[in-house]
């Protein structure tokens, strides 16, 4: 396991750097967690079996991060547009759910209404709304108007799924939504008055 890996989560478990690769050392040797508790205490230093367990937990989430590197850089580096600043972006992350943001937009995807409308030649239009750059966007969108585009409401419509597909994959703008959700978003339940009654329900009616 790489040192950066080790190193974070003897930060986040407040452990020594020496603990932590003594525990990864004995799991990948096939030792099971109670084995390690009782008859290695030399070695992590009297950690109990739930200390261990979360190590174990950490080393796991880290190699599944590795693997999925491997494959995001491949992929990326297949389509030609892996740069080495992105790769260091990569490589250097630690955050599962900011490693798949990084790859979002470089992600192959099924055709989606932006892509349709790329491929119409609309994305210049779309650069257009998204910059704020021209104030006649209705005379704009004539422009666009051909063989696959019959008028400025289908230019304008098509700009529009792209803008919002730029979005969705920014990186940013996810941020921002996420940090929003954790801070204040609120969950309600209500029951349902046709299931309310049934056998099957009650065992949830505290939350009624």
């Amino acid at each position: 396991m790489e040192l950066k890996y080790s190193q974070h989560i003897a930060a986040i478990l407040n452990l020594s750097l020496k603990q932590v690769n003594n525990i990864y050392d004995l799991h990948d040797e096939g030792s099971t967690i109670p084995f390690i508790a009782r008859y290695r205490k030399e070695s992590t230093g009297n950690l109990d079996e739930v200390v261990i367990g979360n190590v174990i937990d950490q080393i796991k989430y880290f190699l599944e991060l590795e693997k999925r590197k491997e494959t995001i850089l491949k992929t990326i580096e297949e389509v030609g547009k892996l740069t080495p600043e992105l790769k260091k972006r990569i490589i250097d992350c630690i955050n599962a759910t900011e490693l798949e943001d990084i790859y979002l937009p470089y992600k192959p995807k099924r055709k989606t209404k932006a892509s349709i409308a790329i491929e119409k030649g609309l994305e210049p239009l779309a650069t257009l709304l998204y910059t704020q750059a021209e104030t006649d966007i209705e005379a704009e969108a004539l422009k666009y108007i051909n063989e696959h585009v019959k008028d400025s409401k289908e230019a304008l419509q098509g700009a529009r799924d792209i803008i919002a597909e730029w979005i969705s994959e920014n990186e940013q703008a996810r941020n921002i939504v996420r940090k929003l959700f954790t801070e204040e978003a609120m969950l309600s339940s209500r029951v349902l008055t046709s299931k309310k009654e049934e056998v099957e329900a009650q065992k949830y009616r505290d939350y009624f």
